[in-house]
Formats: structure tokens, C-alpha cells, sequence
């Protein structure tokens, strides 16, 4: 209950202001070695790695993670863990001193080292990325032994960071552990300062790989796109006015399999284009700058990252347009065959009326006829009933009195079908 004199808070207060502090960067001191790992899992995945995470700390008797929990940081002797839950992925990072001693003379320690075995390699989902990140206090050793026994010469990138206070050096290769590396010489940075530093470059490094997940699906959509797109020319080009339902239903189905593929794959460019977007903040936020003869991070991101981008941004704008296409044709065949449709109305309408005047032309001939037939069958009626009244003394003779009665029954007759057809018109 909200004490006197203060408003009634909001239920999701607290969670949002709290999202703030969310996944803060800790504080770290050199010498150090780090193993970064990204599982790309679905929601079970996910929840499978909440339960892997508990079982290690169970393993250490440590406090468990409760069900809202997306995130930790633990220190179970050995080295120390972070774990964090994303949308798409889980990211795992291993952290553990290293000595300098030597360091860039043999190949170096990793953190991953000192994780159980077992337990690492059952970790829930598919691993994107894996980054061994050594940080070190001073360049205590030459930059010889460190491409020879670190990093790969020929693809080797560098740059200082910090705004000059720190040295990084990547090659952007997959080494024979599996692991990518990044060697940071940290100089003299604060702890809180070197924290932000690594968990931007982690995040770089994450966000990279999460960005590029839109590459392989750009390349299929635009195999689909192409077919597509050669159908629509070959139904537009063999377009003709016997075939137009034909063609109709051939669109349709064609913007069917148009909007199927881009709702398949409209989350994950545009998952991408964030992802991307993210890269860029994060590679601002490291403050490099150049080494003397040596590639920059944001260089070589912008050569090489730069097509991919361009790639799934291309594949996007491709399946707009051609959606908007195949719609604006099927609208426009569909008004076409609309217009036939009402042509085609109109004309039957038409001969509707023509038919309609014949039969009212045939049956007034055929109300003439009946006039004709029943005053032949009423004077008919009125001759024999003049031979009965003969005897009882009625002047005229049989034929005379029908003569007589020919006009008077015929007009009464007639008067009569004009009445009810009058009554019926009026009745519609």
C-alpha cells in the first residue's frame, strides 16, 4: 500500500525504471582472459539455458535464478560468469586472470579452460559466435611474437581505442579452437572504464554475427524473387483477352507465394537492419582511432559488412516492389474484367428489354385474339339464350340479337383486360 500523500504508482514502474540498469557493464582489471559465447536458441532453448545455468551454480551451491531472471553475474571461484538472456540468443562469458608472462610467445590460456567440460558442451542451442578477448595491462611484448602466435598477420586490424588509452588488436578469423580472438592492451584505464570498453567489444562482435543471420535468407529470397519476377513478365506478356480469368488466378497465386516469403522473412531483415544499426553505435561508442599502417575496426566493418547490409536492405526493397507490382496488375486486370463483366451486363440487359418488348408485342396480338375468342364464346352464349327468350316473346330473332350484342360484348371485353392490366401495373 503507497503511503500518505503519494500517488498510486504503476504496476510496471519499477521493472521500467529498472530497465535502465539492465545488463550493466561490470569492472574489470587487467590481466584478464575472457571467453565469449552466443547461443542461438527459441524460446525453449532459452528457458533450457535458464535451467543449464542453475544446474552449474547448483553444482557450486550458490542461489538459483528465478524464472524473471535475464541475466547474471557470479563468481564461482575458479573464474567468474555472466550470462545474459536475449530474444534471439543467449550469450555466455568466462572470466579468469592470465599471466603475462610469455604472453604472444605460445599460444595463450584461454578462460573457456577452466569451464567443466560436460556442461559446456551441452549448452542449449547453436553456437553463432565464440570470442577468446585477452586484456592486458602494458604492450610487454612485440608485435611480432603476438601475429605469430595470437593473431593472423595477413588479416591483422588494429586500431587505439579509448580515445587513445587502450590498443586493439583483432584478425576476424575463426582459429582452430573455434574461437575468434581480440588482444585489448587496456593501458591505464579504470576498471569501470575498461568494462564499458570490453562489453562493447563483445557486443560488436555479437551483434556482427546476429546481423549477418539476414544474409543467407536475403540470398534465398532473391532466388524466389526471381522466378517470381520472370512470371510475372511471362504473365504479362502473354496477356490476352481470352486468358484474363486465367491470368487473374495466375497473379493471385503469385502474390500468394510474393507475401508468404516476405512474411517468412520481413522479422528477420528487419531484425538485421537493427542488428546493424547496433554494430555502428557500438563501434562509435569504442572511440578508435588509427594505428600507424594498420586497418581500423570501422574500416574493415565498413568494407566488408557494408555489402551484406546492402544485400538484405536490397532484398527488402526487391519484395516491396514486387508485391506492390503484382498487386497493381492483379487491380488493374481486375478492373478490366470488371468492365467486360458490365459490358457484358449491359448487353444482356439490353436484350432482356428486346425480348421483353417482343413478348409484350405478342402478347398484346395474343390479347387481341382472346378479345376475338371470348366475345365469339359470350355472343355465342347470348344466341342461345335469344332462341330460349324467342318463346317467351322476345322480338328479335336469335341471329339478330347476336349481331346486336358483337360490338356491346367485345368492347365490354376489351374494357375489361385494359382495367386489369391497368390494377397489375399499379401492383408493381
Amino acid at each position: 500500500m503507497p503511503p500518505p500523500n503519494r500517488p498510486t504508482q504503476h504496476p510496471h514502474r519499477v521493472m521500467l525504471h529498472n530497465e535502465i540498469h539492465a545488463r550493466p557493464p561490470e569492472a574489470l582489471t587487467a590481466p584478464l582472459a575472457i571467453a565469449h559465447i552466443v547461443m542461438l536458441a527459441d524460446a525453449a532453448g532459452r528457458e533450457a539455458s535458464r535451467a543449464h545455468v542453475a544446474a552449474l551454480l547448483r553444482d557450486h551451491h550458490l542461489a538459483l535464478p528465478d524464472a524473471q531472471t535475464t541475466h547474471l553475474r557470479m563468481d564461482l571461484g575458479v573464474f567468474r560468469i555472466r550470462w545474459e538472456l536475449h530474444t534471439e540468443f543467449v550469450s555466455w562469458t568466462f572470466m579468469v586472470p592470465t599471466p603475462v608472462e610469455a604472453f604472444g610467445e605460445r599460444d595463450p590460456t584461454s578462460a573457456i579452460d577452466a569451464v567443466p567440460r560436460e556442461w559446456l558442451a551441452a549448452l542449449p542451442g547453436q553456437c553463432l559466435c565464440s570470442l577468446n578477448l585477452w586484456v592486458l595491462p602494458t604492450h610487454q611484448f612485440g608485435s611480432g611474437s603476438l601475429v605469430k602466435h595470437v593473431l593472423h598477420e595477413d588479416t591483422l586490424v588494429a586500431s587505439t581505442v579509448a580515445d587513445g588509452h587502450g590498443e586493439l588488436y583483432t584478425d576476424f578469423a575463426i582459429h582452430a579452437d573455434g574461437f575468434s580472438r581480440m588482444v585489448l592492451l587496456a593501458g591505464g584505464m579504470t576498471p569501470r572504464r575498461l568494462g564499458r570498453l570490453v562489453q562493447r567489444l563483445l557486443e560488436i562482435e555479437t551483434y556482427r554475427m546476429a546481423a549477418l543471420l539476414g544474409l543467407p535468407a536475403a540470398r534465398d529470397a532473391a532466388n524466389v524473387l526471381a522466378f517470381a519476377e520472370r512470371e510475372l513478365a511471362d504473365a504479362i506478356r502473354t496477356a490476352n483477352r481470352d486468358a484474363e480469368p486465367a491470368l487473374l488466378d495466375r497473379l493471385t497465386r503469385l502474390a500468394g507465394q510474393v507475401e508468404s516469403q516476405y512474411a517468412a522473412t520481413h522479422s528477420r531483415f528487419s531484425a538485421s537492419s537493427a542488428y546493424f544499426e547496433l554494430v555502428d553505435r557500438r563501434i562509435q561508442d569504442i572511440a578508435e582511432s588509427r594505428l600507424a599502417g594498420m586497418q581500423t575496426i570501422r574500416e574493415f566493418m565498413d568494407r566488408r559488412l557494408t555489402p551484406a547490409r546492402s544485400t538484405c536492405e536490397w532484398a527488402t526493397r526487391r519484395q516491396d516492389a514486387l508485391s506492390q507490382r503484382v498487386s497493381r496488375m492483379s487491380n488493374l486486370l481486375r478492373t478490366r474484367v470488371e468492365i467486360e463483366q458490365q459490358q457484358s451486363s449491359q448487353a444482356l440487359l439490353t436484350t432482356m428489354n428486346q425480348r421483353q418488348d417482343l413478348q409484350l408485342k405478342l402478347q398484346s396480338t395474343v390479347e387481341g385474339l382472346s378479345v376475338a375468342a371470348i366475345t365469339y364464346y359470350i355472343v355465342g352464349l347470348v344466341s342461345y339464350l335469344a332462341k330460349g327468350a324467342q318463346k317467351l316473346g322476345w322480338p328479335l330473332s336469335p341471329e339478330t340479337t347476336a349481331a346486336v350484342a358483337i360490338p356491346v360484348v367485345a368492347f365490354g371485353v376489351w374494357w375489361s383486360l385494359r382495367r386489369l392490366h391497368r390494377r397489375m401495373f399499379r401492383a408493381h
